[in-house]
């Protein structure tokens, strides 16, 4: 019997759509996901008050495994109702959105299938109107649909057409970045000289090299893991994991690129490479597409999650920006950012650092091949002028360590247990004279610590969806990680639930930044 709730993650569903790990047992099959596919078309329906047979509803799908069955598999739910599909095939997540409203498809929906830069037996689908994508509410309606099963079925199923989606979708960024860039010289290939390399980790990013760079006539030699390749052989397409952004910067270096750009699985999120293998991460990234928003936004408001540096917010009011620090989760963000235009506080940016960004100009959709084309117009624009676009973040102050613990939490009701970790963690810290908690706060609990031996923060939040409470910690000294973590061993030991074997296996050393 299908659990159907459990598919729910946030406002996406994701599940396990391959045998091949351990303790892992499918739970989106190609039946469950058909089922879905019934279930979104009725929803939308409602929704738009349109006949089954007005609807059309476009399909895509990353580079993983299971992609193409369960591609098939929703596609077949949905015209057993009398909607019409357009398959994609493999596209992006912005680009299914951009089906919405594009004109000559306008689809009244679109679902990609994907599970970003989990592991090669996930799977998942995301959901979009022209409104933008699905909310949890919206998620947990269309699961609740899906269980009932009760579906009118036609005897005349919809109709399927194939359409290259994804080039109609390279092409607005090509005639972006023309236009905006304005080259004197080289109008059409504005990108001439520049060497620029891609790397999609297998995913389904690598239309980018082919489709945008090339056409503006950047050279993408060295761009590498363009081909889809579900079972991730190379690293994981994920612009947070460590090793992807070793692979990326070493390219660059190999290369004597101008700059890199990495990708994750389905495009909605991204990273860059200096000229010099530097990574554009994280606040680093931030920081560039806030020096470039508060250009053309002056003393707008940059929206981020809950873990950007102190830095980051010396860096942006330097600027006359504000820098509203909120919750994690890309969702959190954008609405937050929605919400601040809604009342009057202009907001232009909804980024986090896991390198989900979404621009009030592109329809608030975090979309990764658009934030990196924002990045090269200005490096394009920059280098007329004989500049570089890392001149934009000279200003940032970087702490000198940084680290993420993740503590597992291991008792069934783990979102209790971790709130009540973090409730107590407040009244230690009122006990500790050189620790201070911050405010506001949005999520879990952000302290300061201002010993001279620490000079740093910590934040202590409980995961969005799994048993883990997330430790994390910078400072501006050497050795401030190991110090802070110490202390906050001692209050942890409380806890017998609480996995404490990640600092034994960190040792308490604190990564360079």
């Amino acid at each position: 019997m299908v659990n159907w709730q459990k598919l729910q993650n946030g406002s996406d569903i994701r599940g396990v759509a391959l045998e091949g790990i351990e303790g892992e047992e499918v739970n989106l099959t190609p039946e469950v996901v058909k089922t879905l596919g019934k279930a979104f078309t009725q929803w939308l329906q409602q929704k738009t008050e349109k006949k089954l047979n007005q609807l059309v509803i476009s399909i895509g799908r990353d580079s993983r495994l299971s992609g193409e069955v369960l591609a098939q598999a929703v596609t077949l739910g949905i015209t057993s109702l009398g909607a019409k599909v357009l398959n994609f095939d493999l596209c992006s997540t912005p680009a299914m959105f951009m089906s919405c409203i594009t004109e000559g498809f306008n689809c009244d929906g679109a679902i990609m299938l994907t599970a970003s830069h989990l592991p090669f037996n996930r799977n998942g689908l995301k959901f979009f109107t022209p409104d933008g994508g699905l909310e949890k509410q919206n998620i947990a309606d269309i699961l609740a649909i899906a269980e009932k099963n009760v579906f009118s079925e036609t005897n005349e199923e919809g109709k399927v057409e194939n359409h290259d989606f994804i080039s109609v979708y390279s092409n607005l960024f090509v005639e972006k970045i023309r236009s905006h860039v304005n080259h004197p010289q080289h109008f059409e290939q504005p990108l001439k000289g520049l060497k620029i390399i891609v790397d999609a980790g297998n995913g389904a990013g690598g239309f980018y090299a082919e489709k945008v760079l090339k056409p503006l006539g950047a050279d993408i030699t060295g761009s590498q893991f363009l081909e889809p390749d579900g079972n991730f052989p190379n690293h994981i397409p994920n612009p947070e994991n460590k090793e992807a952004m070793a692979s990326i910067a070493q390219a660059v270096i190999d290369n004597q690129a101008d700059f890199g750009i990495i990708f994750d699985t389905d495009v909605d999120r991204s990273a860059a490479v200096d000229s010099q293998g530097k990574e554009l991460n994280r606040n680093r990234l931030i920081a560039l597409i806030s020096s470039i928003i508060l250009k053309e936004h002056p003393r707008s408001t940059i929206v981020t999650d809950s873990i950007t540096s102190d830095g980051l917010t010396k860096f942006i009011e330097d600027l006359g920006g504000k820098h509203h620090r909120f919750k994690r989760g890309y969702k959190n963000v954008i609405n937050e950012s929605l919400r601040l235009n809604k009342v009057g506080e202009e907001s232009w940016v909804a980024i986090e650092t896991s390198g989900h960004a979404a621009l009030k100009e592109n329809y608030f959709l975090d979309d990764g091949a658009y934030l990196v084309t924002k990045l090269l117009i200005e490096l394009a624009k920059l280098r007329l002028k004989g500049q570089n676009l890392t001149d934009l973040i000279s200003n940032l102050i970087e702490p000198i360590e940084s680290e993420e613990f993740r503590l597992k939490i291991n008792v069934e009701d783990f979102q209790n247990y971790g709130n009540n970790v973090i409730d107590k963690l407040g009244f230690y810290v009122e006990n500790q004279t050189d620790w201070e908690i911050v405010t506001p706060n949005y999520e879990g609990i952000r302290v300061s610590c201002s010993s001279p031996e620490e000079q740093g923060w910590f934040l202590l939040r409980l995961s969005l969806h799994d048993p883990v409470i997330p430790l994390n910690i910078e400072t501006n000294v050497q050795g401030g990680v190991n110090k802070i973590a110490s202390r906050l061993t001692v209050f942890f030991q409380e806890f017998s639930h609480l996995d404490l074997s990640v600092f034994d296996s960190n040792g308490f050393k604190g990564s360079e930044c």
